[in-house]
């Protein structure tokens, strides 16, 4: 099944890939690799989820809200693949960070809703190693941001 297939098959339509929203590219490629910038949980063009986990926030909400975040990976996977997510080899690292009030410590189960979706898109490709870190304050005070590296198949284009 290819990935488009697998992410039809989830029920699974893509965003168009986030924009920056200050002075940097929203993903780099060098050789193989694919660096995304950090993506928040962004949905049709507003914060999906704002606030802080432990506080504000669920560890359910905080799920999603990291599941959006992938989502908006994928779509700028997808780009830097140029439009053929078949092309990513592996997600080799996720990088989380969760907006959390002092005391939380459901940072992992935060970032299982980004690589949960990750491992369902891709299969055994999904895998990948993971950082979590839980922080005080978030741009535009989203409640989840990551960044993920992927190896390409194929030249840059």
């Amino acid at each position: 099944m290819t990935t488009s297939q697998t992410l039809h098959h989830l029920g699974i339509t893509l965003p168009p890939a986030p924009g920056a929203v200050a002075a940097y590219e929203p993903w780099a490629r060098s050789g193989a690799l694919v660096f995304t910038s950090g993506q928040l949980p962004w949905r049709d063009g507003a914060m999906a989820f704002a606030g802080r986990l432990g506080a504000e926030l669920t560890v359910e909400q905080g799920y999603q809200a990291a599941r959006q975040c992938a989502l908006n990976a994928l779509a700028q996977l997808r780009e830097a693949a140029g439009g053929d997510l078949d092309r990513v080899r592996r997600v080799v690292r996720v990088e989380g960070y969760v907006h959390c009030a002092p005391g939380f410590r459901g940072h992992p189960q935060v970032l299982n809703g980004a690589s949960d979706l990750f491992n369902a898109v891709f299969g055994p490709r999904g895998a990948h190693a993971r950082l979590a870190i839980g922080v005080s304050d978030m741009p535009l005070d989203a409640a989840v941001q990551i960044t993920v590296t992927a190896e390409l198949d194929g030249p840059a284009g």
